[in-house]
Formats: structure tokens, sequence, C-alpha cells
């Protein structure tokens, strides 16, 4: 049975740990490229001993093997240096996030989840994006600030992210967005709501608000990523300073061209909300994410 604990909520969005380490980052890329722990060994000249303890985040790296590993894998050694270095934090985000975003916080298994309300303040019109793994403090804080649901938008169909939408439908009857490629991982829920395909280009409105849905695959079939144009909510399609897991591992180069072409496209200033850690920035992502960070990027 999973507990939930530590759950708290903010509205204030600051500074905080990056969700990967330097080892997070190379075995994500790693097994995206399909590679095994022999073919980095055998590449780069790094012992087994230090390549497991690396990718464990057991050790941090030596500038050399920064070098040779990100030279293998494709990534940015520079800015992969400088997270193996806990040398980067995004900046926090402006006030004005926080006056039309409530943040959720929940934890499965020790591992921390977002989930938002975005809501027009004048109108009370609300939309979730993903429940936090937390539909009982989302409830809460829905009758705290008085909100009217307007929809439960989902990035992905992963349970950390979709867990309790029956919860919290059966209270705030509403229709429930996701991506048509993660529909099967929300079978369970179809007979008892309604479930509705979040078709790339179609606008949700919350009052004065347009909420765009954009398809980005990539750590899931169907992932999706949510814009208000200052803002997108982007699940675990992109950390800040990475990305999510792409599963399946197939996923992985699609997964870097809804970054490169779908997140990265937008403005610089815009603020991006992801399902776990801290938010950050196109701009930032653009500097300092080494998936992405000295490739040439769609204009």
């Amino acid at each position: 049975m999973v507990c939930l604990i530590n759950i708290s909520i903010e509205r204030e969005f600051a500074m905080a740990s990056l969700e990967d380490e330097f080892g997070d980052i190379i075995k994500k890329a790693r097994q995206g490229q399909s590679l095994t722990l022999e073919d980095v060994i055998d590449k780069t000249g790094i012992t087994e001993t230090t390549l497991r303890a690396l990718e464990g985040c057991k050790q941090p790296p030596t500038s050399n093997e920064v070098q040779a590993i990100a030279l293998f894998l494709s990534l940015d050694s520079q800015t992969l240096e400088t997270i193996g270095r806990e040398q980067w934090q995004p900046l926090a985000s402006p006030d004005w996030v926080a006056e039309t975003v409530e943040t959720v916080r929940g934890n499965i298994g020790g591992y921390e989840v977002k989930g938002y309300l975005i809501y027009d303040s004048t109108t009370k019109d609300a939309v979730m994006i993903d429940t936090a793994y937390n539909p009982k403090q989302m409830l809460q804080r829905i009758d705290v600030l008085e909100l009217r649901l307007n929809g439960i938008c989902l990035t992905h169909g992963h349970s950390d992210h979709a867990y309790g939408i029956d919860t919290v439908v059966a209270i705030h009857p509403t229709t429930v967005y996701i991506g048509q490629g993660d529909m099967s991982m929300v079978t369970e829920y179809r007979s008892s709501m309604d479930i509705q395909p979040a078709r790339d280009g179609n606008i949700l409105k919350i009052g004065s608000i347009d909420l765009r849905f954009m398809a980005t695959p990539g750590h899931t079939p169907g992932g999706v990523c949510y814009s208000t144009n200052p803002l997108c909510f982007v699940g675990d399609t992109l950390f800040a300073g990475s990305i999510g897991r792409s599963c399946p591992a197939t996923l992985y180069s699609i997964h870097l061209q809804s970054v490169k072409e779908r997140i990265l496209r937008m403005d610089e200033s815009v603020v991006l909300l992801p399902g776990h850690g801290p938010a950050t920035t196109v701009g930032e992502e653009k500097r300092h994410n080494p998936f992405v960070t000295g490739q040439a990027l769609p204009s």
C-alpha cells in the first residue's frame, strides 16, 4: 500500500532542488538510446564500478568523465558538468504566477509529485492539471479558494498524475482530458466519468484564460502540455535541466523532438511548470538543459 506523506501546499514558487542529478540525466540518455553499461564503458574507458556509482548518484564526476560521457551520449558537456557540480538552479518564478496558479504537492513512496489548479481570480473558474497523487488536498484547495472546476487536464496517464480523478469528479462533475495515446492508462475510470482526448490545438476556456492543448509525446505516447502563453504545464515531458524518462525508451527521439520543437519554440519568458522539481523557463532550459543546449533549435 502506498502512503501519502509530507504533503504540503505552496503558493510561493521558491527555489528548490533539481529533480534530476547528473546520474539521472546520463542514465536517461543512455537508456533512451538503447545503450548498455558495457557500451558506455567501451567507448569512454570509464570503469564499470565508476559508471555504476555515477549513474547511482553515489559520487560526483570528474571533468574528463563528463566530457567522455557527454560526447558519447550526445549531451552538452558544459551544462552537464554544471549540474554535476550542483552549480545551477533555475530562478524563482515571478510573483504573478502564484496569483493564478495553486500548486499542490503529493508524495508517492518518497517521490514528490506536483499538480496544479489554474484559475481566473475574478470568475473563480478553474482547471486542474494532474492530481499530484493527492485528490484530498486538491479538493480542499478548491473549496478554500471557492473555485468552480471546469475540467481536469492530465499531462499523461501515470498513476502519480492521474490517481484520484474519480474522487474529484464525484464531488465536482467535470470532463477529464488526456492524450489519445494514454487513454488505455485510465481505462478503469472510463465507465464512471466523461474522459475525452486532449487534441492538439484545442482550447479550454477558464474564465478569461485560454488553455491550449499541445501534444508532446515522449515521456509517454500520449503526453500533453497545457499552455496559456505566459505559462506552460509540462508534466514529465521536461524537468528543470533534464527531461522525464522516455516510456518506452523507443520514444526517446520523439521525446527530444517534442521538447525542442514544441516547448522550446515558445517565448523565452514562458514559465514552465513540471510534474516534479522546480519551475523553470524556456530561456533557462535553452541555456542550461544538457539534452538541448548547444544544439540547433527550430526558430
